[in-house]
């Protein structure tokens, strides 16, 4: 990943800090932080700076909870050293499909989380979510947290909205996506996903490939169509742009780019209003 991507928000356009976030083109990561582990893994870092930077979904699966939960403390603790090191990056942390966690398990979870990030949690009453009143205040983490015990915490904001193709061809992901465009976007955060999806029979039957070798052999159908997306508030735009492998492919400054398509948008207003 090019490195001006770890600080892509600091070096934005100032017409651009006044944008809520929901109407930017973010770019995000559906990698998973225990998504290549097994119970013999050692314990390592998220795959990509990226991952830390933005789009983190926290999958709890059926292995031993302490390695599950040394595994996603020691990723936390690098998006927060992250965090401190990045002051006006603002990430947005989705934690969903968890997978045999009860109550208690939910509220001892969600205190390391609190614990963790601290003041730089954006809670709920935030109405302002741009780049220059999150600077001012200090907050850089807006925290999704899928589960019913959220709405007991105002640090937590409800569940982000996943557009998930579940296709193994580009050209599938990008029809499916199309077809949600024209029905509107949802009102706050949402997350179109270019992943690619290779059931169990393809994957048996193609034993030479993979979601890696799929993903590659896609990408430039889906970096064509992700070039003619925009972001914004109109119903066919996008926000969060999710891929996978985005460390090594460069989906990430493709979506930060589209911002530019807003900052000419408002100097053509500017100019008509003069």
């Amino acid at each position: 990943m090019d490195a001006s991507c770890r600080d892509w928000m600091s070096a934005v356009p100032e017409e651009l800090w006044d944008v809520p976030l929901t109407h930017l083109a973010i770019p995000g990561s559906h990698d998973a932080m225990s998504y290549c582990l097994d119970i013999n893994s050692p314990l390592v870092r998220a795959e990509s700076d990226f991952f830390r930077l933005l789009d983190g979904v926290f999958s709890c699966f059926t292995r031993p909870a302490i390695f599950r939960w040394a595994t996603t403390q020691e990723t936390l603790e690098s998006v927060a050293a992250w965090l401190e090191a990045h002051p006006k990056e603002i990430v947005i942390l989705a934690c969903s499909h968890f997978e045999g966690m009860d109550d208690k398990c939910h509220e001892s979870f969600i205190w390391s989380l609190k614990k963790l990030f601290g003041s730089k949690l954006c809670p709920q009453k935030e109405s302002a979510l741009t780049l220059r009143s999150l600077w001012a205040s200090g907050y850089q983490v807006i925290l999704s947290y899928e589960c019913q015990l959220a709405v007991r915490h105002q640090e937590l904001w409800p569940p982000v909205p996943y557009w998930w193709a579940n296709q193994r061809r580009a050209h599938g992901v990008m029809t499916y996506l199309d077809w949600h465009k024209d029905l509107g976007r949802p009102e706050g955060f949402f997350v179109s996903g270019l992943n690619l999806t290779a059931d169990r029979y393809y994957i048996t039957k193609n034993q030479k490939e993979s979601l890696r070798t799929l993903t590659y052999s896609n990408w430039e159908y889906m970096r064509t169509w992700l070039e003619e997306q925009s972001p914004g508030s109109d119903a066919g735009s996008l926000n969060i742009i999710a891929g996978d492998f985005v460390g090594s492919l460069p989906l990430c400054s493709a979506v930060i780019a589209l911002n530019q398509k807003l900052c000419r948008k408002n100097s053509r207003r500017m100019k008509k209003h003069h």
